[in-house]
């Protein structure tokens, strides 16, 4: 975007602002000296259409209505933050490509008509897409990397995510991340080594197979460990989350900087550095 915008604080929307993780994603861009919250926006529908954004948040008031209607308040953001549900972002998507607003989006389960649908809307803007925003897990992807090259196919690899009992999507994008990385490191294409779970009759362990198992239950935040198992020795990457703040105060830095960024897609790696 513009030089001015660099200069003056960033004007961010939020979508779902009334649930969990849209109300941590105020917090958070309230947090950041670089943002300010111009837009929150919720289902229609919603009984928190028309509440104070800050008073929904646990924040206190910060003068900025929840509205049920992105178009209504796309022209006053410099960049929408959108973790909500793959039919509702791919909406937001053609509403931000033709309004030239950049976008954070943490949204998980897409299908391949929505796929596309983020790869021409980032002909227009600058979207940052990553199924995980936290600087852990982004460093976690490159030591997956660098494990998957040194072992090759000679461990097997599973990918084990365990996630709290609301979470609808299986397996989480996080494990999907981290088995690409594998894969990719090794020369796959995920979804012809992938599998997922086991049950019954399954014969014996097909060499170079990566497998992803999901677990839900209470209120895991987020956890991930990806195990290579070697003859003679096994070698764990883990990564756990101990507050969903620091997913939000992710997307915040993600905000910061796609603002800056031409049009096209990037991912949190790209935010952080990591991909230079």
């Amino acid at each position: 975007m513009s030089e001015q915008v660099s200069h003056q604080s960033i004007k961010v929307g939020v979508i779902g602002a009334g649930g969990r993780m849209g109300r941590m994603l105020i917090e958070a861009v309230n947090d950041n000296p670089q943002t300010t919250l111009k837009a929150a926006i919720e289902r229609q529908g919603s009984s928190l259409v028309g509440a104070d954004a800050g008073e929904v948040a646990a924040i206190g008031c910060l003068n900025v209505e929840i509205v049920d209607d992105l178009k209504s308040v796309v022209d006053a953001i410099d960049v929408l933050i959108d973790f909500s549900l793959p039919d509702a972002t791919e909406q937001n998507m053609q509403i931000c490509a033709e309004h030239n607003v950049a976008m954070v989006i943490g949204t998980t389960g897409f299908n391949e008509q929505q796929e596309q649908v983020l790869t021409q809307a980032s002909e227009n803007v600058a979207i940052v897409y990553a199924g995980n925003y936290s600087t852990g897990v982004n460093l976690s992807l490159k030591l997956l990397a660098m494990a998957a090259k040194a072992f090759g196919e000679e461990a097997d690899v599973e990918v084990i995510e365990a996630h709290h009992k609301h979470k609808i999507d299986a397996p989480s994008g996080t494990a999907y991340m981290m088995a690409q990385a594998v894969a990719e490191a090794r020369g796959q294409q995920l979804q012809d080594v992938a599998v997922y779970g086991r049950e019954g009759q399954t014969g014996e362990r097909e060499a170079g197979t990566i497998g992803i198992h999901a677990i839900r239950g209470g209120e895991i935040i987020g956890d991930h460990t990806v195990m290579f198992i070697a003859d003679g020795e096994v070698v764990e990457i883990t990564h756990r989350a101990r507050a969903r703040m620091t997913f939000a105060a992710g997307a915040v830095r993600a905000a910061t900087w796609v603002i800056q960024q031409s049009a096209g897609q990037y991912n949190m790696q790209d935010v952080l550095g990591l991909n230079e």
